[in-house]
């Protein structure tokens, strides 16, 4: 298992250079709308907010510019995806107000009950243990606190599904391939989204960790998933 999360780490190190064009090359610029849909469905205005699998920032700093006076920490286990986005922070003069650093979504530094919300973008499908990283992820959100979490989905409808699967899983590692010069990163994202428990399986384990008033949400007509949740 340690295997994998090395080789996640190296992965997102790799690709860290053109990480966010291909992010919103690929997406078609819909990864903005995602993250901002995400954030309005806080029912509460958060405070402090922990942005787990932060990558380059792009969750933390949606979560600036829709809430206002908020403080934002993100952890992320790649050094290079977060030497980047501390970068684009320092840019947007976001630094009062971000703080990105190294951090292991299953190992969390934080002591209990330390947010007020909790936000992941397209993340838990890399933990190496689901119910692991969700048990800290419930651990360290203040009672009362809300989650919310994205990740890939595939839709069942036609024709979306068979436009999805086409760009998915060929357009998407083609381009990926061109633009990174990686051969495996565009490859794994969708044999990693296809092993992702989904919707009421995914609610399921986050319900056996302890959360409530769990939702699922469709987006783009199925291709994102989003889903809710308090302590």
């Amino acid at each position: 298992m340690e295997k994998k999360k090395k080789r996640i780490r190296n992965m997102f190190n790799r690709i860290a250079r053109n990480y966010d064009l291909l992010n919103h090359l690929l997406t078609f610029g819909l990864d903005y709308h995602w993250r901002k849909k995400a954030i309005q469905e806080f029912k509460k205005k958060p405070k402090k907010i922990l942005d787990v699998a932060t990558g380059t920032g792009d969750f933390a700093i949606a979560a600036h510019y829709n809430l206002k006076d908020v403080q934002i920490t993100g952890i992320d286990i790649s050094e290079e995806m977060l030497n980047k986005g501390k970068r684009k922070i320092v840019r947007k003069k976001l630094n009062h107000i971000i703080n990105l650093q190294i951090g292991d979504a299953e190992s969390l530094s934080f002591d209990d009950n330390t947010f007020d919300a909790i936000t992941v973008g397209f993340g838990v499908r890399n933990f190496e243990n689901i119910n692991k990283g969700l048990s800290e992820l419930y651990r360290t959100l203040r009672k009362g606190g809300e989650i919310v979490i994205l990740e890939p989905s595939n839709p069942r409808s036609f024709p979306m599904k068979q436009l999805h699967d086409f760009h998915f899983n060929y357009l998407t590692p083609f381009i990926g391939r061109l633009i990174s010069g990686d051969k495996q990163a565009y490859s794994y994202l969708s044999k990693s989204v296809n092993k992702f428990p989904k919707g009421k399986m995914f609610l399921n384990n986050m319900e056996d960790i302890g959360f409530s008033e769990l939702k699922h949400i469709k987006l783009s007509l199925g291709v994102v998933d989003l889903y809710t949740a308090i302590k």
